[in-house]
């Protein structure tokens, strides 16, 4: 049976104010949440590519995109490498670059195994250092 998730992208940096909410197809009713970040990033990284847009808008920002959000502006298209996006996702995640949230509970570990309902919501909390802190 296939689920459908409603995914929540939001900042600490944007605390009070909506986040971005799309929807995504979950293949099962559970997976551990190493396989739920990479469902995720494998399908933005798979739109971008399709798109062919300069600008990549998704969860881990590939070295390029940051350039180009920061002034900069890419060369040209680069189709990205979803799998170098899903290790960089693991590690930002074990390295407490963003919470994981779903239905509201935090998850703790990539391993953990997540039990997904008809109206699941899987919040993806990016955080932001404090500087001089």
């Amino acid at each position: 049976m296939s689920t459908t998730l409603t995914i929540r992208d939001e900042s600490t940096t944007a605390l009070g104010r909506p986040g971005l909410v799309w929807t995504l197809a979950c293949p099962a009713e559970r997976l551990t949440a190493r396989a739920l970040i990479e469902l995720r990033v494998r399908h933005e990284v798979e739109a971008h590519n399709l798109r062919q847009s300069e600008v990549f808008q998704g969860l881990i920002q590939p070295s390029e995109a940051e350039r180009a959000l920061n002034g900069g502006r890419p060369r040209q298209h680069r189709p990205l490498d979803w799998r170098r996006q899903v290790r960089r996702a693991w590690e930002a995640f074990e390295a407490n670059g963003f919470i994981l949230l779903v239905d509201e509970r935090q998850v703790e570990s990539l391993d953990q195994s997540l039990e997904l309902g008809p109206v699941t919501t899987v919040t993806f909390l990016k955080l932001v250092p404090l500087v001089g802190g």
